[in-house]
């Protein structure tokens, strides 16, 4: 009774560990996702500067 106590319990806190970082991982492919998005928006932008500073010194 007492080591199947002990399975469960094991078992229980492996399911909560597991959600757990399956919470994170998906949190911290949020935050990648929003990062990406960032440095394209801003190579974007970087590049129309670049061009518009470009063609005005012609």
């Amino acid at each position: 009774m007492r080591a199947m106590l002990w399975v469960v319990g094991v078992i229980a806190g492996a399911i909560i560990l597991l959600g757990l970082l399956l919470e994170a991982v998906r949190w911290l492919a949020i935050i990648g996702g929003v990062a990406l998005i960032a440095v394209i928006v801003l190579a974007f932008l970087r590049g129309r500067q670049a061009m518009h500073r470009h063609s005005a010194g012609r």
